[in-house]
Formats: C-alpha cells, sequence, structure tokens
C-alpha cells in the first residue's frame, strides 16, 4: 500500500473529524482501513501525523523539491522525468527514479494517453450546443429510429507497439519470436456500414478514394435508403467532406432523408465507432490471420454478421449518457 503524503493525510484526518467511516476513507485514498486507523490513533496520541524519526537512508529531496516536481507535472502532463531533474534548482543530485517515485507519492503515474481529436474552442462549443440539444432524447422515443452510419480503414497488419510475445532471454531474434512487419505497410481495406437498435446494414467494401459521386452511387441509393423506408428513420452521418457536399445534400433532400446535425470532430459521440473497435478485435482474434486483402474483406464480413444484436443495442442506448457526458465535460473530450 502507497503511503499517504502530508497533504492527504490532512484531509482523511479532516473526513473523520467530519464523521466520514474509515472504509470509504481508505477506499477513497487507495489504501489499507489499518492506514487509516493508525493515523487517527496517531492523531489522538500526540496530536500530530508528521513523520517520526528513522532510520535508514535520508530523504534525497525536501518539500520544496517535491513541490516543484509535483506541479511541474501537473502544469504539463507530458513532461519526462529526466526533464525534471534538469530543471530542479539548486545543487543536488537526484535521480530520475527519484522524481517518479515523488510523482507516484502524488498519485501520479505514467499511463498510455487517450488519443483524441483535435478539438477547438469552436469546437467544444458546438459540441456542448449538441449536447443539451439533445439532452431530452429518450431511446425509446428518438434514439431508437436513428441509423449510425460510418467508414472505417482496417489494417492487414497492426504495428502498434502494443503486441507483447513471451520469450526467454536472448530469444529477441528468434524467429517465432520477431514480429515480422512488410517493409512498406501491408495496407487494408475500407468499409461503410450502419446500425439501429433493430439492425444492420450490410459491411461494403469501399474501392479507392470516395467521392461525393460515389458514396451517392455506391452506398446512399443501393444501401442506405433501403434501411431508411421509415418515415420516422433518422440518418447519421458525419461531416466528411463527401457526406456534406451539395451533390449529397440534394440527394438526401430528394428522397426526403431526415438528417441528424452532427458536430464536428465527435467520433465518441457515435456508437458505431466502439462496434468498430470490436469487429477489428474479433478479426484479430481468429486463429488464422487474413493473409491478403480478399482475406481481410471477408473476414471483416463474416464477424460484422456476427456481432449479436443485443450489443448494438446496447451501445445505441448510450447516447443519452454520451449527451451528458459531453456537456458535462464543456466540450471537451469524453469517456467515450
Amino acid at each position: 500500500m502507497a503511503r499517504l503524503s502530508r497533504e492527504d493525510r490532512q484531509i482523511a484526518l479532516g473526513r473523520l473529524q467530519a464523521g466520514q467511516s474509515q472504509s470509504a476513507i481508505a477506499r477513497h485514498f487507495h489504501v489499507s482501513q489499518s492506514t487509516i486507523s493508525r493515523l487517527w490513533v496517531r492523531f489522538q496520541a500526540p496530536g500530530s501525523v508528521a513523520d517520526l524519526p528513522r532510520a535508514g537512508r535520508p530523504r534525497a529531496t525536501t518539500a520544496a523539491h517535491d513541490r516543484f516536481i509535483r506541479l511541474r507535472h501537473l502544469r504539463n502532463r507530458f513532461l519526462s522525468a529526466s526533464s525534471s531533474v534538469q530543471a530542479l534548482p539548486g545543487p543536488h543530485r537526484l535521480s530520475d527514479q527519484t522524481v517518479r517515485n515523488r510523482l507516484h507519492e502524488a498519485g501520479l503515474r505514467a499511463r498510455r494517453p487517450h488519443r483524441g481529436a483535435v478539438l477547438t474552442r469552436r469546437h467544444r462549443q458546438n459540441r456542448v450546443q449538441w449536447g443539451n440539444q439533445h439532452l431530452r432524447w429518450t431511446v425509446r422515443n428518438h434514439w431508437r429510429h436513428v441509423w449510425f452510419s460510418d467508414e472505417s480503414y482496417f489494417l492487414l497488419q497492426r504495428h502498434d507497439g502494443r503486441r507483447r510475445v513471451y520469450r526467454r532471454v536472448n530469444e529477441r531474434y528468434a524467429p517465432n519470436c520477431v514480429d515480422e512487419a512488410p517493409v512498406h505497410g501491408g495496407g487494408g481495406v475500407m468499409v461503410w456500414g450502419a446500425i439501429n437498435t433493430a439492425g444492420r446494414s450490410t459491411l461494403v467494401h469501399v474501392q479507392g478514394r470516395i467521392t461525393a459521386q460515389r458514396y451517392v452511387e455506391e452506398i446512399l441509393r443501393p444501401h442506405a435508403l433501403p434501411l431508411l423506408a421509415d418515415q420516422d428513420a433518422i440518418f447519421q452521418q458525419d461531416n466528411a467532406r463527401p457526406h456534406t457536399a451539395r451533390l449529397t445534400t440534394q440527394f438526401l433532400t430528394d428522397h426526403h432523408v431526415q438528417v441528424l446535425p452532427w458536430p464536428s470532430m465527435s467520433p465518441d459521440m457515435n456508437p458505431i465507432e466502439h462496434l468498430w473497435d470490436e469487429l477489428d478485435r474479433r478479426v484479430r482474434r481468429r486463429e488464422e490471420a487474413p493473409a491478403n486483402h480478399r482475406d481481410l474483406l471477408q473476414a471483416l464480413q463474416e464477424e460484422w454478421d456476427t456481432i449479436p444484436q443485443q450489443d448494438i443495442r446496447h451501445l445505441i442506448q448510450s447516447m443519452p449518457r454520451r449527451c451528458r457526458a459531453v456537456v458535462a465535460a464543456q466540450g471537451s473530450h469524453t469517456p467515450y
């Protein structure tokens, strides 16, 4: 269990004096309940919870050093520990690991960052406005009528640094431990799909560069229009250029298709994005990996058809929560 910093001890004592239970405080600070109990006993005896003198190596940093390290990394979360060692004022002999230890004491640990779209101030304003406009939409009366659509690109081989290999010492270059990758990449396939609480479209292979003309003739006319035959149906698409071109908007207007206005740079609001991730995981879990683009397309279409409709329905049922989340985040990134 991690030790409580001086600031956390004072906060814990304040909560104890306010009547909060020791177990609740322990869960909040991610420590054992006995740690909070000992803290309370120490406070009642001498009235102080400061660190007592102890044997061993003296602490390498002062309170000012600890505060400098903590504030520096809170102001810029992407700084490295080595940069803080170099920026630390005054004479010192600190190592990178010492800085990491101080950050750990402050509850800061190095994690893989979430990768999101670039959001300007205007993007955030539009996202908040859109969220407020749809806060009162319910699944039963509104979202179940929406067909969410999108294109996605799937790679034949993915090399993003996340794959791990279990090997012994000195087996780094063993043939069965090397993740072989094409020199110029393996390429991939682009697909289009649409989902609704009641069903899904066929997974359409999009070859080459998509234009407004191709989007209308190869996707909207043969695949989207049959799904939108119901007069209550609503069509959702993002703001990609082929989707917002005059040819596309005129086609949708001529066929009396009700289009859901969509804020720019908002993939986290579209539940189909989670379905693309699930589809990719299903393909990657196959015992026999696709060897070429044809195999990849066939695997995608097979897995697309086997995804349970209940999973799709569950994703669309999250739309009210997504609207509340984007409003609460003031248009910034959401957990979705």
